[in-house]
């Protein structure tokens, strides 16, 4: 087996990148999408088993399954920050073999669990938590294929990274679906025992594709650095607008509709598989939206992007509460107009987000590709601190981010245990959209003024453009030396 290890990577060569360079990329991508697409799976597979777990079976109301699925969102956002330092301390083929087989910690005890219906709430939670493995991926992830790629082309290839990993949410989901439509909600362990299989196919096929970056580095100096950058502070929280929305609403739209369903006068069962007929759809569109929210971005600017994606989902959230508060009126049970209302909102914020992860993730490199022109240093010094700075901040973005899924599914399980509706939810939610769009554009997009520093991120994304109509290639890597697929 030929040596996995690269001593030497510039992704800005263009001459070493054309001479084989991107098909290095493009091979670790392909893989490394697939490891995070397993990852994303196992991380909601909660969101998935509270439709197999009726109330009157396993004791746990609405409220308690909102904050069982809670739980593995914040294991995972907590997860994210040692995950995004071992891909560079251990290498990126390495720590992707080793966080898909940490997959089947989960995925055995749930497959075990999930037929024990007189187990205590508080092992379930327990169990849930070790789903929290599959949310660290996407920091591992994301870190490793930021420094795979040249600026230029950071948009689109974090945005499909990204959103490879995000489907796999839907496709637990739509697993879900088919396991309930065609055998009933008893085989809940069906769904476990396929992902053994995709978990070890991860394991196996990072070990003999991916490669290790030898010159990578994203430690948690990098990571300080990046935070005394002011407008790193700024991207976390769009990133809980953006992924925290797109994470929180997968784990909890299930049960939204779940329970709108059966206040409608359907079982328990029947309520279980119309929620699964629909669940899927928005995350799947969600995930399939982020790479364009990563192309635009770097075509428009991501800021730019950003700043309406969050206008627009203000407006969706508008008609998901308005949706709600309609159903409330009629004492909890939705009408036919309002349910839709209800769905095409959800999917609608679900696509916003999509965008909005992409979007968001690419004002980083450019943040720092930025900053780096103020380092008294060579081209190349600057180019590798940008590289380090930006990797690092994608973790701790990925974390707070996930945090916002976490605080979506407190803040639905405080409504409902309150006033027995989302409405509240729904309504909070649209607050904090507007708060989102105002940050966008009072630290990315307002005239300067006297703050010299104010405008760097639209400075940065102009470098960006330029570069992509003229790039010029650093000099780390000769034609010659570059790896080959």
């Amino acid at each position: 087996m030929r040596n996995r290890d690269i001593e030497h990577w510039d992704a800005e060569d263009v001459t070493a990148w054309e001479a084989g360079g991107k098909d290095v990329a493009k091979r670790n991508l392909v893989w490394s999408v697939f490891a995070e697409h397993v990852g994303f799976s196992v991380w909601s597979i909660w969101s998935v088993m509270v439709l197999f777990m009726p109330t009157d079976t396993f004791g746990i109301d609405p409220a308690g399954k909102f904050f069982l699925v809670a739980v593995p969102t914040l294991v995972g956002a907590i997860l994210r920050i040692p995950y995004t330092v071992a891909t560079a301390k251990f290498g990126g083929r390495n720590w992707t073999i080793f966080s898909a087989l940490l997959l089947l910690i989960p995925t055995l005890l749930t497959l075990y669990f999930i037929n024990q219906p007189g187990t205590s709430y508080t092992t379930f939670l327990v169990v849930a938590a070790f789903a929290g493995f599959g949310g660290g991926n996407f920091a591992s992830s994301m870190t490793n294929i930021n420094a795979f790629y040249p600026q230029r082309l950071k948009g689109w290839a974090l945005g499909l990274n990204a959103g490879g990993g995000n489907i796999g949410v839907p496709a637990i989901q739509l697993v879900g679906l088919l396991v309930i439509a065609t055998l009933g909600n008893g085989y809940a362990s069906l769904i476990c025992a396929i992902y053994l299989v995709l978990v070890a196919l991860a394991g196996v096929g990072a070990a003999l594709y991916m490669d290790n970056l030898r010159n990578q580095k994203a430690d948690l100096s990098s990571m300080l650095t990046a935070l005394k950058v002011p407008q790193s502070w700024a991207i976390a929280f769009l990133y809980i607008g953006t992924f925290g929305s797109f994470i929180g609403y997968s784990f909890a739209f299930g049960q939204v509709l779940q329970i709108s369903f059966k206040a409608g006068g359907d079982s328990t069962a029947q309520a279980a598989l119309h929620a699964a007929q629909i669940a899927f759809i928005g995350p799947l569109l969600g995930s399939l939206a982020r790479p364009y929210g990563g192309k635009w971005a770097d075509r428009v600017g991501g800021s730019r992007v950003s700043m309406y994606i969050f206008a627009a989902m203000t407006v969706a959230a508008v008609v998901v509460a308005v949706a709600s508060t309609l159903g409330d009126r009629s004492g909890g049970v939705p009408s036919g107009a309002a349910m839709i209302a209800l769905v095409a909102g959800f999917i609608a914020l679900f696509v916003l987000s999509g965008i909005g992860n992409g979007s968001v993730t690419t004002i980083i490199p450019s943040v720092f590709a930025a900053k780096s022109k103020s380092l008294d240093a060579s081209q190349e010094a600057r180019a590798a601190w940008a590289q380090h700075t930006s990797g690092a901040l994608i973790g701790f973005v990925g974390a707070v981010g996930a945090l916002g899924g976490v605080a979506i599914n407190l803040v639905l399980r405080s409504s409902y245990a309150s006033t027995a509706s989302a409405t509240t939810a729904f309504w909070v939610f649209m607050a904090f959209y507007i708060a989102c769009t105002l940050v966008t554009w009072a630290v990315f997009l307002r005239t300067p003024g006297r703050r010299a520093d104010s405008d760097v991120v639209v400075a940065a994304e102009s470098m960006v453009l330029a570069a992509e109509a003229a790039p010029q290639p650093f000099s780390s890597v000769s034609a010659s030396s570059a790896p080959r697929a």
